[in-house]
């Protein structure tokens, strides 16, 4: 599994991004896929994730309303809507994919498997 990320980028406050994240190898079958972010000087944080069989999805507070994530299964992609981004969005990105059912863990860095190299977000005021 090599997971590659696009998008990102520099938008005013207010404005939207759109990330996405497709496993190039196709290698594995994954059970979800989701995205953690980490500010400056802050520890990696859940953003998002969805179940790729269900779709299923699941959000951070701090982003719900105001992302979405959606998956193309046929390439074991992801794509994560951002809308009304604020400074605190400001970020690295990064993609991360789990190849079995990890419950309620969704949320927590240890169970994924893969992980993409990142990617920048910066909200400007």
């Amino acid at each position: 599994v090599q997971l590659v990320e696009s998008g990102g980028g520099l938008v005013q406050a207010g404005g939207s991004l759109s990330l996405s994240c497709a496993d190039s190898n196709r290698t594995f079958s994954l059970y979800s896929m989701g995205w953690f972010r980490r500010a400056p000087g802050k520890e990696r944080e859940f953003v998002a994730a969805i179940t790729l069989s269900a779709g299923r999805t699941y959000y951070a507070d701090s982003v719900k309303g105001r992302f979405t994530i959606s998956r193309d299964n046929a390439k074991n992609a992801v794509n994560l809507q951002m809308n009304s981004l604020k400074p605190e969005d400001t970020a690295v990105y990064y993609c991360a994919a789990d190849r079995e059912y990890s419950g309620n863990y969704y949320y927590t860095t240890g169970v994924y498997d893969y992980w993409g190299q990142g990617t920048q977000v910066t909200v400007s005021s």
